[in-house]
């Protein structure tokens, strides 16, 4: 079998298949021929071909995310490397592992005049962990360009994970073959956790609130965690994207801060310990930093500078699971006041008062949607959820047992949330995947159904309410006589036919007597259609949404 005639090529294929790289996503082109034929020569690489270069990057991040291993991109030169920036940002900020692969001309043709050439000399920098420029012209395989490579590569499997940029000068000619080189073998470094702790006797006494933010299931942290959740001291919030399962645990934030006295001592913290990603709730972080705890510990590998809560905070780049262990060894009494039972108790209320509420029966909107799902989903599978509104209402649902939740919450961008599922269907053929999609989203990530093969374990519910509703339900944006030409972009476009387009076909539901027996048939049918569009009331789902935060009130 041949490869690439450009030992530089075949060299960077080699190390990055030997870099744990499973996948390589390939955007076709000519200056990044010579890698998709080394890529193709590779018998521990499986390539997949993405023709819109901003999907081939979300659903990378989607493979990556759902494989928990680096992936590569692997690009021609000119603008489509930009294409990219969206999803690397992405996995910047959700510490998401890709390595970026972008051919590029010769360096003496940059700014000459010449096609397809911009400047892709660290084009990423204000994102990526690392960089790394290598030029055909004076490549030279020595023990410092290995070493070069290798301190790149290292970062794939760093703490705080990213991406990392190559960019390659190839001359022409671009397709010509030459015998499968031998190199030496490389074994990739991970790094190391570090073991600093803090002074855990700080805590006797204390009201300690534990706030989950967006992470991966981790059985074993959510043991430990489970355990210190029964101290009378403590309470436990998470998010459904916190993917952590227990009744010790406030599950619904902004359903239970619904209900709670804000200007209560009762409930503020003396200490907060933060996990995980994002938060999505904007009402605990507004909580937080108004009634503001004496001392903060973060606990994450990312960002040790950040300061969401504008408090006095240390950071700890232990992982989740070690802090908790050590907690539980060195724990002080924790069992002198009843903070936890107060903020379950006001959740317990929401929950129950929750059950009761009932919408129009003459409008199907969108809470219904997310009602009805949620009582009819139940696992094991995957959840992915866009942003803007939909991940907002899921929050208001606990989460269901066997269910991972996903979402591009690094960013919070709309875009990509379509190939972002596909690329993790992809990756886990063997396991449902179900996609919640707004019609904006969709719509702008449309070339994910492009991809082929489809994953046929991706089922996608998008809800058609014409227009951005995220903007209907904050607070600025709802008021302005604006919102409907410039913030909610209100349209007639149909995400149906859009989809049909692409040669899908597309089941749809518009009256709410029909909603529950849609759902319970799209969710269960094993060979059925793969799309839903939902079409709901957008004039009233504001004002269901008030109305149910009003209810719980009373």
């Amino acid at each position: 079998m041949q490869s690439s005639d450009k030992i530089l090529v075949q060299w960077l294929a080699n190390r990055t298949a030997e870099a744990g790289v499973e996948y390589v996503v390939l955007s076709p082109g000519s200056r990044n021929a010579p890698f998709a034929i080394a890529f193709d020569a590779n018998p521990k690489i499986k390539t997949l071909v993405i023709h819109d270069e901003r999907c081939a990057a979300f659903i990378a991040l989607g493979i990556a995310q759902e494989t928990q291993r680096p992936v590569a991109l692997c690009c021609t030169s000119g603008s489509a490397c930009l294409n990219y920036y969206p999803a690397l940002a992405e996995a910047y900020y959700r510490n998401i592992p890709l390595l970026v692969l972008t051919a590029d001309r010769p360096s003496e043709w940059i700014n000459q005049g010449d096609g397809q050439t911009i400047i892709q000399r660290e084009v990423f920098k204000n994102h990526a962990h690392t960089y790394l420029e290598l030029n055909e012209s004076n490549f030279i395989l020595n023990q410092q360009t290995e070493d070069n490579l290798q301190n790149c590569l290292n970062k794939l499997h760093a703490l705080w994970k990213g991406h990392i940029h190559i960019n390659i000068g190839l001359n022409e000619p671009l397709y010509q073959l030459s015998a499968i080189q031998h190199f030496d073998p490389y074994t990739p470094v991970t790094e190391q956790s570090q073991t600093i702790l803090p002074d855990f006797s700080l805590l006797e006494g204390k009201k300690i609130m534990v706030l989950v933010g967006q992470m991966a299931p981790n059985p074993q942290f959510e043991q430990a965690l489970e355990r210190f959740a029964q101290k009378s001291n403590v309470c436990v919030l998470v998010e459904n994207t916190s993917n952590l399962h227990s009744t010790a645990f406030n599950p619904c934030i902004d359903r239970s801060l619904n209900g709670l006295d804000l200007n209560n001592p009762d409930f503020h913290p003396d200490v907060l310990m933060s996990f995980g990603g994002a938060i999505v709730s904007k009402r605990i972080k507004a909580f937080l930093r108004e009634n503001k705890a004496a001392m903060h510990w973060r606990i994450a590998p990312d960002f040790p500078d950040m300061d969401t809560f504008r408090l006095p905070t240390q950071y700890f780049n232990n992982s989740a699971a070690e802090f908790m262990h050590a907690l539980q060894s060195n724990c002080p009494e924790l069992n002198q006041l009843n903070y936890n039972g107060k903020w379950k108790a006001i959740d317990y209320i929401a929950k129950d008062r929750q059950a009761l509420f009932e919408t129009n029966p003459a409008l199907l909107t969108d809470y219904d949607v997310f009602a009805s799902f949620f009582e009819l989903l139940s696992g094991p599978c995957v959840l992915h959820l866009a942003n803007s509104s939909v991940v907002r209402y899921a929050q208001l649902f606990d989460p269901i047992p066997g269910v991972r939740y996903e979402s591009n919450r690094g960013t919070s961008g709309i875009d990509g949330s379509v190939s972002t599922a596909v690329g993790a269907a992809l990756a886990n053929p063997e396991q449902a995947h179900y996609l919640i999609c707004g019609d904006i989203s969709l719509i702008y990530d449309s070339n994910a159904f492009w991809t082929q093969p489809f994953p046929k374990n991706l089922k996608v519910v998008v809800i058609q309410n014409k227009g951005g509703g995220i903007f209907q339900i904050i607070p600025g944006p709802a008021q302005s006589a604006l919102r409907s030409q410039y913030f909610e972009a209100v349209h007639n476009t149909s995400p149906a036919s859009v989809i049909k387009g692409f040669g899908f076909e597309v089941l749809e539901c518009a009256a709410k007597p029909e909603l529950h027996e849609v759902l319970f048939k799209f969710i269960n049918e094993q060979n059925g259609t793969q799309i839903l569009q939902i079409q709901t009331a957008q004039a009233e789902n504001a004002q269901t949404l008030d109305q149910f935060f009003q209810f719980l009130k009373q």
